[in-house]
């Protein structure tokens, strides 16, 4: 077998021929855009190059049969606060055969280990957590978009090579087509009723002030969970400026208290029922056919990808008034039938008691993995977020 770096447009190509090669057969696979897994590998358009840097290569047999793919990076904000340096490797795919996955994972263990790693977590994405993280180890049905799914047969490789469990992110679906729970509706309209909460959904000629919102929120009410660096504004508009011919403004939520954000929803349409049907290309002719199954509401799921409160308004009802607009507006667009909501962690117990209030059900699993360099260390598992975190942000701990 050979392992070639990805270095030329011919090495792209075959990058991005592997996983049609591995899901041939598979008619729940998805191929993601081509374009915008070659956004995640370009320093111009992704911030996390700033100050990382990332790698990937492409696997063949001894026949030059392509076989395997796989990356590797560095974000350098987040791999010295761990008691190991940590890396990341992500965008595996292979055959149903166990050397070629551990030649890949060597490479992987081998580059991160000359740049001074000492553990890497995988599978993940060279970007923030909401997208191509973990992998899908229960509930192998239609993947969301930007949701990893892969081979059952992968989680056995990876085990078998030594990564161990750092954490399970859990998804829910809510089925719109049921009422939420009573309970649920009388919190909103008790805050719905308090001069002092306002409630907007995004306006995209307003942006920026949305971002700047985002960005308040997030770095406050993030500041508890492991590892914690605050968003790249940067990001955030590269982000949107991606995803604008899919954002529908009224999927996108703020919360205000006195004028002061407090609270956000993000959800997007599930492109993935139409990009089903352009296989990973984004041509003309692809563009167009975009624009009409759109058009004819092929899309009938969304995906809330994340959502946050910060800590001092946690347990004040915010949620509830925020799904009160959410649901007003999706009972506006009767074609939406299911909203996904992914993924939370095991290490957020608070967020998964808001998806059993609001009736969602079990979907899917996914485990982010971390493999120890050194055998002798002691494993770590990911750090649970305080269920007090509203008394610790008032005390300022």
């Amino acid at each position: 077998m050979q392992i070639t770096e990805v270095k030329t447009n011919q090495h792209i190509k075959e990058f991005h021929r592997v996983p049609h090669i591995v899901y041939k057969n598979d008619k729940i696979w998805v191929c993601q855009l081509e374009n915008e897994i070659e956004r995640i590998f370009n320093p111009e358009t992704n911030v996390f190059f700033h100050n990382g840097e990332g790698v990937r290569w492409i696997l063949k047999n001894n026949n030059g049969e392509l076989i395997g793919r796989v990356a590797a990076f560095i974000n350098k904000n987040k791999a010295y606060n761990y008691t190991q340096p940590t890396g990341g490797m992500g965008f595996f795919e292979c055959i149903e055969d166990k050397e070629a996955a551990f030649m890949l994972f060597d490479q992987c263990e081998k580059w991160l280990s000359e740049k001074g790693m000492e553990a890497m977590d995988g599978p993940i994405n060279f970007s923030e957590n909401d997208n191509f993280w973990g992998l899908l180890v229960e509930g192998f049905t239609h993947p969301g978009i930007g949701m990893q799914y892969n081979p059952q047969y992968y989680q056995e490789y990876f085990e078998d090579y030594g990564f161990k469990f750092y954490f399970e992110q859990v998804t829910n679906h809510l089925d719109l087509t049921k009422p939420f729970p009573e309970r649920f509706w009388k919190i909103a309209d008790w805050i719905r009723q308090k001069p002092d909460y306002t409630f907007e959904h995004l306006k995209i000629n307003n942006v920026n002030k949305y971002i700047n919102d985002f960005k308040k929120i997030y770095d406050t009410a993030w500041q508890f969970h492991e590892n914690f660096t605050p968003i790249d504004v940067g990001m955030l508009n590269r982000t949107l400026l991606n995803a604008k011919d899919i954002i529908d403004e009224e999927f996108i939520w703020f919360a205000y208290h006195n004028n002061e954000p407090i609270a956000f929803l993000i959800m997007f349409p599930d492109i993935n029922q139409i990009l089903k049907h352009l296989n990973g290309k984004l041509h003309l002719f692809n563009k167009l056919k975009f624009l009409y199954l759109k058009k004819k509401k092929t899309i009938t799921r969304a995906r809330i990808t994340i959502m946050g409160v910060i800590p001092q308004f946690q347990k004040s009802g915010i949620e509830s008034g925020i799904f009160w607009y959410l649901n007003k507006v999706l009972r506006s667009k009767p074609w939406f039938t299911e909203l996904e909501l992914s993924w939370v962690g095991d290490f957020n117990p608070k967020m998964r008691s808001l998806h059993e209030s609001v009736g969602a059900k079990f979907a899917k699993k996914h485990i982010t993995y971390r493999k120890l360099f050194n055998n002798e260390n002691i494993f770590q598992r990911s750090i649970i977020i305080p269920t007090n975190t509203k008394e610790k942000f008032v005390k300022g701990e």
